[in-house]
């Protein structure tokens, strides 16, 4: 096309100032301290009960004392913040997908790591499962390449199905947090801490419906301050964790002893590996929607080789195998505030949490009903976000329609009959039992039936290279 011939008003001359025709993405965008800070303590906030979940379960369970509690959790934090960097600011064409993507111990892996701990001698627990993980890590930088070659069978239809059932599958935790976190506890369920979490939740509607610009991105965390500064003369903030830490505790490699390589204990965490590399792919496509800067093959297979680095380093400090922190979607969701500097300064702070529990302390001093008013918000935006796909999918068509209903039925089983693959094979178990990842699988399963299966249709997309 021809351009326009320029007139004066085009002349460049000293005194003239050429147009600025660059604009920074608002995912590259390095925002003031003034707003950076608070926009990652909201992150912070968000991820920290879901970053120390593991370690501390895992730890219980194979009977660890309080120092050696305190260096699992250390080093859960340290790996989260070293992974995170990675992800946020990328490692050349390598690895990270430069989103403001959190990485760090996956909930999921929890349930195969107790089976582990259970069928392992004495001693020897934590070392069959530290083997189990980093042979998972190499699992999956060897497979993950292929995920971003298979992208082409993610269209809007699956990914709107996936996102929302990401949201909806988390919203047991939250729920759980509103009525107090300890579900063996006698007075899980009280009253004052439905209170505590319905106050929470108030707070955070008010300051959204009435805050003025930053005020109202900041919304979560205003909240989560409030709400727990309403907790303490009730006796509802538990400050025995800032008391007890220690001021420092650096983890030392194979503090839990060598890693030890068992058939049965690899192959449970390989078929884990799978479940968190899906869950962690549907992350960064919700993620690369929500910041308008979708992700194709090469940032998906770079996203997934930081999982595989942060999988295989991390047991040699005492971490767990390495996922996406749907949560953290929900909060760049929820406040726009879409920088991956935002999200790199969180890891960063993680790093400092972890080197110093002390510092760690503070953070979870915050009540679990405050975390579970917020939380309510935070999971239910991420079910908008993929509410807000699907309606851009082609709802009209009956067999997209039926493709929807089915794939989110079948997400939906393991929340709403949690022991209906009970009879099924462990390995089918795994990857059925997590509503994203079974709602994923049918949504494929279906898109490929309906749209790819001798025909071509316009959800159809050209495969998109990965590096």
């Amino acid at each position: 096309m021809a351009q326009p011939a320029k007139g004066p008003a085009h002349a460049e001359g000293p005194c003239s100032t050429p147009p600025d025709t660059t604009q920074v993405h608002p995912v590259d965008e390095k925002l003031p301290a003034s707003r950076l800070v608070p926009a990652a303590l909201q992150h912070i906030a968000a991820m920290y009960a879901g970053v120390v979940t593991p370690p501390l379960i895992i730890g219980q369970a194979v009977g660890l004392d309080a120092a050696g509690m305190t260096r699992l959790i250390a080093a859960g934090l340290l790996i989260a913040g070293c992974a995170t960097i990675l992800q946020t600011l990328g490692l050349g064409r390598f690895a990270g997908n430069r989103l403001p993507f959190v990485n760090a111990a996956s909930s999921a892996g929890i349930a195969p790591m107790l089976a582990i701990a259970e069928t392992s001698a004495p001693g020897h627990q934590l070392p069959a499962i530290y083997g189990a993980v980093m042979v998972a890590g190499v699992f999956c930088l060897a497979v993950g390449p292929f995920f971003g070659r298979l992208l082409r069978f993610f269209p809007p239809l699956v990914t709107g199905v996936v996102i929302t059932l990401i949201g909806v599958t988390l919203m047991p935790v939250p729920v759980s947090w509103a009525q107090g976190g300890d579900k063996t506890a006698a007075d899980f369920g009280a009253m004052k801490y439905l209170a505590l979490a319905g106050f929470t939740l108030v707070v955070v509607l008010l300051f959204q419906r009435f805050g003025k610009g930053f005020v109202k991105q900041i919304a979560l965390l205003l909240g989560l301050l409030i709400g727990t500064l309403a907790a303490i003369p009730f006796g509802m903030a538990d400050f025995s964790a800032l008391r007890e830490a220690p001021v420092a505790a650096l983890p030392a490699p194979f503090a839990f002893g060598a890693p030890e390589f068992q058939p049965a204990a690899i192959l449970s965490l390989c078929i884990v590996m799978l479940v968190l590399m899906t869950e962690s792919s549907a992350g960064m496509l919700a993620l690369g929607e929500i910041c308008e800067r979708r992700s194709d093959g090469r940032t998906i297979t770079r996203g997934l080789r930081t999982d595989g680095i942060a999988t295989l380093l991390g047991p040699v400090f005492g971490g767990f195998p390495t996922s996406a922190f749907a949560q953290n979607v929900g909060v760049v969701s929820l406040t726009r505030v879409r920088s991956r500097y935002v999200v790199a300064v969180a890891g960063g702070a993680l790093l400092v949490l972890g080197a110093f529990p002390v510092l760690g302390a503070v953070v979870s001093m915050v009540p679990m009903p405050v975390l579970g008013g917020a939380g309510i918000v935070l999971f239910g935006s991420i079910a908008v976000s993929g509410i807000r796909t699907l309606s851009e999918a082609g709802l009209d068509d009956s067999s997209n329609i039926i493709l929807v209903a089915v794939a989110l039925g079948a997400g939906i089983i393991p929340l709403a009959a949690p022991a209906f693959y009970a009879g099924f094979p462990a390995w089918a178990q795994t990857v059925l039992g997590s509503g994203i990842s079974a709602g994923a699988l049918v949504a494929v399963l279906l898109n490929l039936f309906f749209h790819h299966l001798g025909t071509r249709s316009r959800h159809t997309a050209p495969a998109l290279k990965s590096s």
